[in-house]
């Protein structure tokens, strides 16, 4: 499915092809809520980043969040580069290197209408803000980390692939 998104201000635009257009993978980690969750998570599809096209490229941010796990001394830089609007500061998508041929890109910033997922997954509860209330239908699903299923093998299990 071609997808089409752009920040608020519409100083970028862009496009990309995504066999995994489902809205489906609430993320409730402290840097999804703070960069981009208006309910306490954002919500992150899956494309081809070969196919990324992109408009008023000179406008985009880069930011690669700080990281401390549990028992080491300092916060390491996540290789995860997260692309914002420098003009209105809208998220638009993540792109990790481990991960070179894919992209990530939010949900709230496409405008290409998307199809209903049929259940959801709700993930890295662990790390949800405190007065974050999960609202979760009786089909979804719940991690308080990762869970093992990637975005296609989710779409795959349901034939939506």
């Amino acid at each position: 499915m071609r997808l089409e998104g752009s920040c608020h201000c519409g100083a970028v635009h862009f496009s990309l092809e995504s066999a995994h257009p489902y809205p489906f993978n609430l993320c409730y980690c402290s840097i999804c809520r703070k960069t981009a969750g208006g309910g306490g998570y954002a919500i992150n599809l899956g494309g081809s980043f070969e196919t990324l096209s992109v408009e008023g490229e000179a406008n985009l941010r880069i930011y690669q969040a700080q990281i401390q796990r549990p028992g080491e001394d300092r916060p390491k830089q996540s290789p995860a580069k997260r692309h914002f609007c420098g003009l209105c500061g809208s998220h638009l998508w993540l792109w990790d290197p481990r991960w070179p041929d894919l992209i990530h890109p939010l949900a709230s910033a496409i405008d290409t209408p998307l199809p209903v997922p049929p259940e959801r997954t709700h993930l890295l509860l662990g790390s949800k803000a405190p007065w974050v209330q999960v609202r979760a239908d009786p089909p979804d699903k719940r991690y308080p980390e990762f869970p093992e299923e990637s975005i296609a093998a989710w779409h795959e299990r349901l034939g939506l692939a």
